[in-house]
């Protein structure tokens, strides 16, 4: 991962090597930016031309960045709903003698020792949920390598880190982010955003080719996509 500044803002790109004699910048619908650079272009080269089209790139992330994913604010109080795995629990919060948080009776109930003022309860749930997340994004990750079979790619690391703009990305070689925010969507739309990822270890770019491979290991991922922006918008 590379950056170039532009003003105020840090303009973060991925370099990919191809034969083709000139290089293409391409940003894509999660704001992520790709530099296609030909085999012999140093990276001082390749960074020149990013900042003078620093311009066009933040236009164009700031066009798609009015479709990206934005999370409801939660108060963390008794009452609320939260999600997992695309399911709606109502929090309740108590007083014990230890910080805990169980799903239970179809509750989110988390206990608090001392106290429970928002900003713990938040944290004590913030970390609830990467901990399922961990465990269930390797499970359906395993899952969705096995459909790339005819594929020749071994099977990427996931690392799970929350993105403010983005509910995955691909390094296009040989590793996965996921936002572990989507441990409170259904299972099948962590499929989806896994399947698209793991697409990109075989076509970087959202071309006619990428939609295919997509629509082949996964044929219904428009819908889920959709479900996807549905639950979590």
């Amino acid at each position: 991962m590379h950056k170039v500044n532009y003003g105020t803002k840090d303009i973060f790109y991925e370099v990919v090597r191809s034969k083709r004699k000139t290089l293409a910048i391409e940003v894509h619908p999660d704001s992520s930016v790709h530099i296609i650079a030909p085999e012999q272009s140093s990276i001082k080269d390749i960074e020149k031309k990013v900042a003078k089209r620093a311009n066009w790139i933040t236009k164009q992330q700031n066009y798609f960045d009015q479709f990206l994913p934005r999370t409801p604010e939660r108060e963390y109080v008794s009452g609320e709903t939260h999600y997992y795995l695309g399911k709606s629990y109502l929090l309740k919060i108590g007083l014990g003698d230890i910080n805990e948080v169980k799903l239970k009776s179809g509750q989110l109930q988390v206990t608090c020792k001392e106290s429970y003022a928002p900003e713990k309860v938040k944290k004590l749930l913030a970390h609830w949920y990467y901990k399922h997340a961990e465990k269930k994004f390797q499970m359906l990750a395993q899952q969705a390598f096995e459909k790339f079979k005819e594929y020749d790619f071994d099977k990427p690391q996931l690392e799970i880190r929350r993105m403010a703009k983005r509910w995955g990305s691909c390094n296009t070689i040989d590793k996965i982010t996921i936002n572990p925010e989507l441990i409170k969507a259904p299972a099948k739309c962590i499929e989806y955003v896994l399947v698209h990822e793991m697409c990109h270890l075989v076509i970087a770019n959202h071309n006619k080719s990428f939609y295919s491979i997509l629509t082949s290991i996964m044929p219904t991922w428009k819908k889920w996509k959709m479900e996807l922006e549905r639950k979590m918008t």
